[in-house]
């Protein structure tokens, strides 16, 4: 069948080729042979091609939402690979669990969640979500189902957290939950006036925080330049372990034919956002959906990129160059005249993922989105690519819809090993765009 499986980036946009999870998964059991590469498709929270696979088929994975089993003694949860983290946290929070690594949205599937090893706003703390899985259950073309871990089949462990969808189909996952006293959180808000503000703050907030994480506002210049907010949290002790419905309050309802997040808007919203957070300096409670996922909170608001969609860049810089390197990243925006409306900074730790692919490394990670406008957004981007691997950082292939294949290389060495496990039947637009086409003679069907 065809349908519409957009990323949310929405830069490359037509009905694509999909089969059922049910389809699949019979498909590659029977051994009656793939016709084309394979991809699973979880929710499209991906914002360009990694979730995508024109010349094969895409697997939508959403039907396969089960609850398969809670273990509240041990602390783990089997879930089959489409349910959502949302619809997750809805099953463990009665009894007293949260995520122990949430992304900036609660619509990403379990599976989604592994191949992408997301991160979070603890990332110094807990690592990837890739640290806390369990096991799970890959099925590949050779019509095995292969339980892998770290103590059974450890290389396709590793080489499935953060995989991108590579090397089969993951079909269940055991998940290690943490504890926490409420869903609740102890937030606190302080606002900095300057790059060199945020990174005198950032160290100690780590340190003294379960979640941290810096809004940047990108098209301040001047005096200004470089100021934001330093949002910090922990749970909080008050035992509320009431799920939030996750309907959004608001809506972009259609399509708009320009993109509404120009210079002159995101201007007025940035200063009117500054304003209004650097007076909230004293602590206070926060529900669970406004300080993880506020943006969940307005249904469809990518619609305000316009037709063309958008592009989102997320690089890590290491420590040493971040002071540097950072605030000259958002000065190259700005001379480009080009603005994101969410430009978000955070601290990666040291906890290492198990994955061989996982994007997270020590050092400062930025994160900025810009409307399409063709030829002038990508000479941008191009110019952020090269700043981040002159300094030893790289780029974030989940967020990507356009590094070269040089980038991606030179930035993940590893990426070999990722392609001698990669199961042949499966493929993705991202990994032949850049990985295979290094490669004379690509290993099997891509």
């Amino acid at each position: 069948m065809q349908a519409s499986f957009d990323s949310f980036g929405r830069v490359s946009r037509h009905f694509r080729q999909s089969v059922t999870a049910d389809q699949a998964v019979s498909a590659l059991r029977d051994g009656a042979g793939v016709l084309s590469s394979f991809l699973a498709f979880g929710n499209g929270k991906s914002y360009g091609d990694s979730c995508h696979n024109d010349a094969g088929t895409l697997v939508a994975m959403r039907q396969q939402s089960s609850l398969l089993h809670l273990d509240v003694e041990a602390a783990v949860v089997e879930a089959q690979a489409g349910i959502s983290l949302e619809e997750l946290i809805a099953q463990i929070a009665p009894h007293g669990f949260f995520l122990p690594v949430t992304p900036g949205t609660r619509f990403v599937t379990l599976g989604g969640a592994i191949a992408n090893d997301v991160h979070g706003k603890n990332h110094h703390l807990r690592g990837t979500f890739g640290c806390h899985v369990e096991s799970f259950d890959l099925l590949r073309s050779d019509g095995k189902v292969y339980r892998c871990s770290v103590g059974e089949n450890a290389e396709l462990y590793s080489a499935t957290i953060g995989g991108l969808g590579l090397t089969g189909l993951i079909l269940s996952a055991r998940l290690r939950l943490m504890k926490v006293g409420s869903l609740d959180i102890d937030e606190k808000i302080t606002a900095f006036s300057s790059m060199e503000g945020y990174f005198d703050l950032a160290a100690a907030a780590d340190e003294e925080n379960e979640y941290s994480v810096a809004w940047v506002d990108q098209l301040a210049s001047g005096s200004s330049a470089g100021r934001g907010v330093l949002i910090t949290g922990n749970h909080a002790d008050n035992g509320n372990f009431r799920t939030e419905a996750a309907s959004a309050a608001l809506r972009v309802p259609f399509e708009l034919p320009f993109s509404a997040l120009n210079r002159l808007s995101l201007s007025l919203f940035n200063a009117a956002y500054f304003g209004a957070n650097k007076r909230k300096s004293t602590p206070h409670l926060a529900g669970y959906g406004k300080f993880f996922y506020p943006l969940d909170g307005v249904g469809d608001w990518n619609r305000l990129y316009g037709p063309a969609g958008l592009y989102q860049h997320q690089s890590v810089i290491p420590f040493e160059a971040g002071r540097t390197v950072v605030p000259a990243m958002l000065e190259a925006s700005r001379k480009a005249g080009l603005s994101s409306f969410l430009t978000v900074l955070k601290r990666f730790g040291d906890v290492r993922s198990p994955g061989i692919l996982s994007f997270p490394r020590p050092g400062y990670t930025l994160t900025m989105d810009f409307p399409n406008h063709g030829r002038a957004t990508l000479d941008l981007m191009e110019r952020l690519d090269r700043m981040t691997l002159e300094a030893g950082g790289r780029i974030n292939p989940y967020k990507d819809q356009r590094m070269s294949a040089e980038v991606f290389t030179s930035a993940f060495p590893e990426w070999p090993r990722l392609e001698a496990l990669r199961d042949t039947s499966f493929c993705s637009d991202f990994w032949r765009r850049t990985a295979l086409s290094t490669l004379d003679h690509p290993r099997g069907q891509s």
